[in-house]
């Protein structure tokens, strides 16, 4: 069988490249092992957004009061909260399933392996098909990243996969690692009422974002009621009781800490193993397939998208990788991704949304910087939605007024960010966005009122 694209993997990099090579009238196929849509789709952004609004809506149940209301005699079914995670990603499965046929795209199942002259061999059920090429995309993602001393038995210490279908709620649950992954699931179980503890190995959580934001966030999580220990790592664990023992070196000394299940979300690990990269002579460094701005790798021919290469492993980021290497594939004009302008977000209580550069990182470049910050405090939207916490922060070079970064803590942040990215994207400056007239009451103008306070103009504070 003859194709003119190939796509290893058909998560948010691997359909969505699969259906924009269609829409440029390529003949297509996906080889997808398991479901497709992915880990996104399955076990990573969509099911964990479903968990989380379980998690909301129980939440504004036990707090109900704050709101004026009385409700009486509710609770959680958590094996019903799981089902509907799941019922959501299977749902969000058979949409691209549609997808697939309406844009006349094969889908084979089976395991993948690129092979020399443009060659994919697919492995199921002990029978091995060849198919053939002119470009073969490699979009394999990536999978729950494992430490030596953390070894996942599924059971008593898991990943994520496994913290999304739990039989039965744990009563005690360690987390570690505080990225997104690590917060937004000590937040839902939290929520459900499991006793939460979370073991960070930096000085703040989230610790990729700005360092206020890690502030505020390690200070909302501790008023839920989880504990955080940072500048900590788990040495060893001990399964061999009824629950799990982990082994907390801190500044103080050695702690040991228990729990029903220890969450390991100390990053993820690229699905580049077996896949044949070796046999084709593909170039890879450091657990990351290398390319050039286009995704071309060293071999002709072949390509790689999303979490297999060196930019952000992000959903957003590979879909947006696979759709810029097909157009350049086809001979479009094409411009290579700006990796300083991507929206990272954190769907835990409240939201965490950023993009560009954090204050630290903009002072080590060097720039002379305005620096605005406008707390949800004093947001009428926001006191009416009982969601005060949290902030707009906007950083600014004080030169040319260029917008270098923007950090936002609270509630929907997530949904407000994209004004921030599109901002940067037309290379708008403070003043600019100071005269776009922001709609009153709402959370989004705290952009506003932020950017007002970066330049000594803030009405509200």
């Amino acid at each position: 069988m003859k194709y003119d694209v190939i796509i290893l993997g058909s998560g948010p990099g691997g359909y969505v490249t699969a259906i924009r090579a269609s829409q440029l009238g390529f003949k297509v196929a996906v080889i997808e092992k398991e479901n497709l849509g992915g880990i996104c789709l399955n076990w990573g952004c969509i099911p964990t957004k479903a968990l989380l609004k379980s998690a909301q809506v129980f939440d504004y149940l036990k707090h109900a009061s704050d709101y004026g209301l009385t409700v009486t005699n509710f609770d959680k079914d958590f094996n019903a909260v799981i089902a509907r995670s799941r019922s959501v990603a299977d749902g969000m499965s058979k949409g691209v399933q549609f997808l697939m046929k309406k844009n006349k795209i094969d889908v084979i199942d089976g395991y993948g392996k690129v092979k020399p002259g443009k060659k994919v061999e697919v492995t199921k059920d002990g029978s091995v098909t060849e198919y053939s090429a002119d470009h073969i995309i490699i979009a394999t993602g990536a999978r729950s990243r494992e430490l030596p001393n953390l070894p996942q038995d599924g059971v008593k210490v898991i990943g994520y996969r496994q913290a999304m279908t739990l039989p039965t709620q744990p009563k005690k649950m360690i987390v570690v690692g505080s990225g997104a992954i690590g917060v937004e699931f000590a937040h839902f179980y939290n929520a459900m009422g499991t006793e939460v503890t979370i073991v960070e190995f930096m000085p703040n959580i989230v610790p990729v974002e700005d360092e206020d934001v890690s502030k505020q966030m390690e200070r909302s999580m501790k008023k839920a009621g989880i504990t955080i220990m940072t500048n900590a790592s788990v040495e060893k664990v001990d399964t061999a009781g009824n629950g799990v023992k982990a082994f907390v070196k801190t500044a103080k000394g050695e702690e040991i800490l228990e729990a029903d299940v220890l969450l390991s979300a100390v990053g993820i690990k690229t699905n580049i193993e077996n896949i044949g990269l070796e046999d084709v002579g593909i170039a890879t460094d450091r657990d990351k397939i290398l390319v050039n701005s286009y995704y071309q790798t060293n071999v002709p021919g072949y390509y790689a998208i999303g979490d297999v290469t060196p930019g952000q492993a992000l959903a957003h980021v590979a879909s947006a990788e696979g759709i810029l290497c097909v157009e350049k594939i086809a001979g479009m004009h094409v411009e290579p991704l700006d990796y300083g302008n991507i929206p990272g977000c954190t769907y835990a209580t409240p939201e965490i949304a950023s993009v560009g550069l954090t204050e630290k990182a903009a002072k080590e470049k060097g720039y002379e910087i305005k620096v605005g910050k406008f707390p949800f405090s004093a947001s009428g939207k926001a006191k009416a939605a009982g969601a005060s916490d949290g902030f707009v922060k906007v950083i600014f070079d004080a030169k040319y007024g260029e917008w270098l970064g923007c950090h936002m803590i609270g509630a929907g942040v997530t949904d407000m960010i994209a004004e921030a990215v599109v901002a940067r994207k037309l290379e708008t400056t403070g003043h600019e966005i100071l005269k776009t007239v922001h709609p009153h009451p709402t959370m989004s103008e705290a952009v506003m009122e932020a950017v007002a306070d970066a330049y000594g103009e803030v009405i509200h504070l």
